[in-house]
């Protein structure tokens, strides 16, 4: 009887050690994730997406491990909007930031609460720009620079690899929200670059100033490449790049005119990458339409969560898993522009082949004080003018950026800068009717009541935490 007991007690013994093995080797399958985003880099100056002006060799091979996506947009191209609808699976009009500088609805939920039912801890290192702390809890993670208009761009990878190994038994998600390139582009070497020889994009002005300019911004993606190379190398160390899903994106636009604080393509859309290896068929593109607000529930979906009801995004995994090309049949974008001038509300949709913008005050005159403002390192638009009084392209790229029409359409395939409004013209009414009415069920269903938003109340009274009462 002794000796069965004892056989009964080794063989529990084994059972619970068994049984312990199996838990922690089930922590540590999970993948972990980490999110690297650039600062105000405009897609279309990347190599993967056609940039002519600079390399970029470490996220080149990124995209040559993952999946590179040709259609992927944030719903406003403004720093705070877009990184709230990132970590809420929200837009603007939904989670309340529907300004730069605002703040989302107290009560809602982020990557961080999601992700920590699902046994994840989540950090973030660099710029948070996201607020307030009881919606986005992360952990804060140092070693990369924080103000993103800092004439520095630091990063220690030290700190970096001390939140990856601060727990190998539970998985997390790192957040490293790099500064470059948001201006006042003084990091890196521009020397690098002949401004003679760049070519610069139609929708910008050929004077000396934008060309010397844009010689600064892209040897900031020159530090951007590298710091993401660095960032991707701490897999490597830490031994976990097999069971970790990185996820690249470029943010909206470049401080440069129609791209960031605009709703055209060179504002919205954005450069996206997955690497999940064993996962994601390396090398692949995809144009599926995406938008950021898909993010968080694509996420879920990948670690086996549920994604909920309140999310405007919907889950991508099939695309990721090479089950599926295709997953929005619309994106959409709203645009408020104070706190960064006067008010002109923009909103606007694409189905990936023709983008529609309705401007809901072409009245006004767009004005950004940001990008209009004399500055020591921003010289490029007073140069513009200066130059509009003599040369009649730069007075009409002038005019253009300024006075806008009520409505536009353009054909991204055939004009992907979108210089040519096509919205008068009689053979594409069927297309911009259609895209107006779907434009209007998407506000209808944000609960966006349009220009009324875009006000200096509106935004006072969002930033106390006092939201326009806008239903999903």
């Amino acid at each position: 009887m002794r000796n069965l007991t004892k056989h009964l007690v080794f063989l529990l013994l084994i059972f619970v050690v068994q049984t312990a093995s199996s838990t922690v080797f089930a922590k540590k399958s999970k993948p972990n994730i980490l999110i690297i985003m650039a600062d105000d880099c405009t897609f279309s100056d990347l190599p993967l997406y056609g940039g002519k002006n600079v390399k970029t060799p470490r996220i080149d091979k990124l995209a040559s491990q993952g999946i590179a996506f040709n259609k992927a947009y944030v719903t406003m191209s403004m720093c705070v909007p877009c990184r709230a609808e990132l970590y809420t699976g929200m837009q603007p009009a939904h989670n309340g930031v529907c300004w730069n500088h605002s703040i989302a609805r107290t009560g809602t939920k982020s990557i961080v609460h999601y992700l920590a039912d699902l046994g994840y801890r989540t950090g973030i290192a660099g710029k948070v720009h996201a607020s307030p702390k009881d919606v986005f809890p992360f952990d804060m993670v140092e070693g990369v620079e924080r103000n993103s208009v800092s004439e520095t761009a630091n990063y220690d990878g030290d700190k970096l690899k001390e939140f990856i190994s601060k727990d190998l038994d539970q998985p997390f998600c790192l957040v490293t929200a790099l500064v470059v390139p948001h201006i006042p582009w003084t990091v890196g070497d521009a020397s690098h670059f002949d401004p003679q020889k760049l070519k610069l994009p139609p929708y910008l002005a050929d004077t000396k100033e934008t060309r010397e300019n844009f010689a600064r911004y892209l040897a900031e993606i020159e530090v951007l490449d590298q710091q993401v190379g660095a960032t991707l190398d701490l897999l490597k160390e830490a031994n976990i790049e097999e069971n970790t899903i990185v996820i690249f994106t470029s943010e909206q636009g470049a401080q440069l005119p129609f791209c960031k604080w605009t709703n055209w393509e060179n504002g919205v859309h954005t450069g996206f990458i997955v690497r999940w290896p064993g996962k994601v068929i390396p090398g692949s593109r995809t144009d599926a339409l995406v938008q950021y607000a898909d993010v968080l529930p694509t996420l879920i979906d990948a670690l086996d969560g549920k994604p909920n009801g309140d999310f405007d995004g919907s889950s991508f995994l099939p695309v990721l898993l090479g089950e599926k090309n295709s997953h929005r049949q619309y994106a959409y974008f709203m645009h408020n522009n104070v706190p960064e001038g006067p008010p002109y509300p923009i909103r606007s949709i694409t189905d990936g082949e023709h983008h529609y913008i309705r401007n809901l005050t072409p009245k006004n005159l767009y004005i950004e004080k940001h990008l209009m403002a004399r500055m020591p390192l921003n010289q490029y638009w007073p140069s513009w003018i200066f130059e509009s009084a003599s040369n009649s392209e730069i007075h009409e790229l002038v005019m253009r950026y300024m006075r806008r029409p009520s409505e536009e359409l353009y054909n991204l395939k055939n004009d992907s800068n979108e210089m040519s409004n096509l919205a008068g013209n009689k053979e594409m009414q069927p297309i911009k009717n259609r895209l107006s009415a779907e434009l209007d069920k998407w506000m209808k269903q944000q609960g966006d009541p349009g220009a009324v938003i875009d006000s200096h109340e509106e935004f006072r009274n969002a930033k106390k935490g006092n939201h326009f009462l806008m239903e999903k």
